[in-house]
């Protein structure tokens, strides 16, 4: 990693990766999947004295997004998402709000459409679509740092859950593939929840190959 410093913190009910990347050199900062405890990625904005520029959407079910519009206030950050997540983002019983608490709906600023690339925080980011998990699920590739934000579709061995409204065993199937031929083997994946991976490893040991 080059100029990236990149940690996380564990948030909300179900244990969900919040990343943050902080820029070496410039110390702005990307979010990516601001999941709930705002309080908790305040202060670990502050512990890596960093500038947030953007929050980054993989997908939008409770769980990844719930801390969303508070952190874009507190930072007046804009927040990005797959085009196709915008009616996810916006329906309650498909992102699980409706479920879990009080209905939710969240409106991204910017929605990214696939393989676009933006330039955030002194990153080249790459938003390629990867849909399965629901239908608008995502994935970041930054290729000059060698990373890569799964979310919800590949996990350390595995893949996401696909018995959520619009998710798709075969989508997920396919976006997995998709990826493991476009990207590197020493490609480091770091999934909405548990330990990382690299694209190296689940060529070889994924069941879902």
């Amino acid at each position: 990693m080059k100029k990236l410093d990149l940690q996380k913190c564990i948030v909300g009910s179900v244990f969900t990766n919040c990343y943050f990347l902080k820029n070496k050199e410039t110390e702005e900062m990307l979010i990516v999947d601001p999941g709930d405890n705002a309080d908790r990625i305040e202060q670990k904005v502050l512990e890596m004295q960093g500038r947030p520029v953007a929050i980054l959407l993989t997908h939008g079910h409770f769980d990844h997004i719930l801390a969303a519009e508070e952190i874009k206030k507190k930072y007046n950050i804009p927040i990005y998402a797959c085009a196709k997540e915008e009616k996810t983002l916006q329906d309650p019983r498909i992102n699980l709000t409706a479920f879990h608490m009080s209905s939710y709906t969240l409106k991204a600023d910017v929605y990214l459409t696939d393989l676009q690339v933006v330039e955030l925080a002194g990153f080249s980011v790459q938003m390629i679509e990867t849909p399965g998990h629901t239908l608008g699920s995502c994935c970041y590739y930054l290729k000059d740092e060698g990373v890569l934000f799964s979310g919800d579709t590949v996990f350390c061995g595995s893949v996401g859950r696909t018995d959520f409204p619009e998710g798709s065993t075969a989508a997920i199937v396919n976006s997995l593939h998709r990826l493991l031929e476009a990207l590197p083997d020493d490609t480091e994946v770091y999934p909405g929840h548990d330990t990382s991976t690299t694209i190296g490893y689940e060529k070889r040991y994924n069941p879902f190959v």
